[in-house]
């Protein structure tokens, strides 16, 4: 039996509850959380032993694998102190909140034997996958360019509810960080790594609320010679699907929800995207359940987990590297 245990019992922590219960061969063991109330409501869901804090858990517990779901300057360190324990972990996105702390993490990761994932499980979803192959393969040709989208709504009452979202020492950054995050890290596993990253970052609606951005955009080069420009916001009437359009030198790939591939001959290939039926929100995607599944199932392997610190931190880079332009007089945006 892998025996778990969830470190942060806030908002995504339901969709890695939930995927733990569905895990044939593992067992919730311990919550932790810093904040009382969130934390007795997690003990009387789950009916296991709570504790405020993440080094008491794990000398009491000593479980196999810690999920942390805490808030983002949390991340690296949280995450370092279970590596060096031995114990296995799966963070959330980002890697961390600073540079500085996402390189720890990339050590720590690298020193030990603990395996450890970052959560960008929309490498998951179906399409993306079917991107990634055919982009792979080399049958649609070389890699032109690239765009993307992410036009999503957020309130005040988003912020409020959690305020550490909304501020630089707590979650690093904004926008960028905590929801087109996903988008970045996809644009640049899809179409090659990114070497330089030319962008403005900005508030344009959430001023009275928030100190960081909610309006940001870039144009990046690619190792391979590609361009891919990439705009997001938070200032859109809703949540609309988060656009990403790759040209080749014999089709264009289009991800809208589905994936249509649109061959210069004319074909046309839909591959639908995968539903699901979690308690998670929409926006989370549908793969977080299929990402902690291959983590689990690969435990005993030596090689580490493909979605690395290491692999993670690529597009906290390329995030930061934003910040760097906005903020030039700025410091702890970009440490």
């Amino acid at each position: 039996m892998t025996t778990a245990a969830v470190i942060g019992c806030g908002d995504v922590s339901a969709v890695h509850f939930d995927a733990v219960a569905k895990l044939d061969g593992a067992s919730l063991v311990a919550v932790c959380d810093t904040d009382p109330q969130r934390l007795a409501a997690a003990v009387a869901a789950y009916g296991v032993p709570g504790f405020a804090d993440h080094l008491s858990l794990i000398e009491a517990v000593r479980p196999d694998v810690v999920h942390i779901c805490t808030s983002h300057d949390q991340h690296a360190s949280v995450a370092a102190d279970c590596l060096e324990r031995g114990v296995n972990v799966i963070v959330e996105k980002p890697l961390a909140h600073t540079l500085a702390e996402g390189r720890r993490l990339v050590e720590a990761a690298s020193a030990g034997t603990a395996k450890i994932a970052v959560c960008f499980q929309n490498r998951y979803n179906a399409t993306a996958q079917a991107m990634h192959a055919l982009l792979s393969s080399g049958e649609l040709g070389p890699v032109v360019g690239a765009s993307a989208t992410v036009m999503w709504q957020r309130g005040p009452e988003y912020y409020q509810s959690r305020p550490w979202r909304g501020t630089w020492a707590g979650g690093g950054g904004g926008l960028m960080m905590n929801q087109a995050i996903h988008t970045v890290d996809l644009l640049q596993w899809l179409v090659g790594d990114v070497v330089k990253v030319t962008g403005n970052a900005s508030t344009r609606f959430l001023g009275g609320t928030i100190e960081v951005e909610d309006t940001a955009e870039f144009v990046a080069e690619h190792a391979n010679g590609a361009r891919s420009a990439f705009y997001a916001t938070l200032a859109n009437a809703f949540n609309a699907p988060v656009t990403l359009d790759v040209v080749t030198g014999k089709a264009v790939l289009s991800l809208r929800g589905d994936l249509t591939v649109s061959h210069d001959d004319g074909r046309v290939d839909v591959i639908p995207e995968r539903t699901s039926d979690s308690g998670g929100r929409s926006y989370w995607g549908v793969s977080h359940e299929l990402l902690i599944n291959d983590f689990y199932n690969r435990l005993d392997e030596t090689e580490p987990f493909w979605i690395s610190p290491a692999e993670a931190e690529k597009s906290l880079r390329i995030i930061k590297d934003v910040y760097r332009q906005s903020y030039p007089d700025s410091v702890h945006q970009v440490s």
